[in-house]
């Protein structure tokens, strides 16, 4: 089982933008890449939305979660988004371990 976040980060002036490109210039996103049980951790722009930014942040389970809110990045983190003056919408999900049934699968292009 792994857990999945997506976080959406609002702003005004591209300042969700901004914040992303901080966080990846400053290495911030390549040591929470690093962390124990971090999956995946990637930033993404929706076409209609242009002050809005997307983190598709993915843990094997949430006591790697627990462990990089409490590690010295939360704090590099909140900063930014506290200098960017960012709002955040939150959405959790939890892998299905199944797969991806056959009745999907003849709708995906491999």
């Amino acid at each position: 089982m792994s857990i999945t976040v997506n976080i959406y980060y609002s702003g005004k002036n591209g300042s969700a933008c901004k914040f992303a490109e901080e966080m990846q210039s400053s290495g911030t996103a390549d040591l929470i890449r690093g962390e124990q049980g971090n999956l995946r951790y990637e930033y993404f722009f929706p076409m209609n939305d242009e002050e809005t930014v997307l983190l598709i942040d993915s843990w094997k389970d949430q006591e790697s979660i627990d462990l990089h809110h409490a590690s010295p990045m939360m704090k590099t983190i909140s900063s930014l988004r506290e200098k960017y003056d960012l709002h955040m919408k939150v959405e959790r999900y939890i892998s299905d371990e199944s797969g991806v049934p056959n009745t999907d699968k003849t709708f995906i292009r491999e």
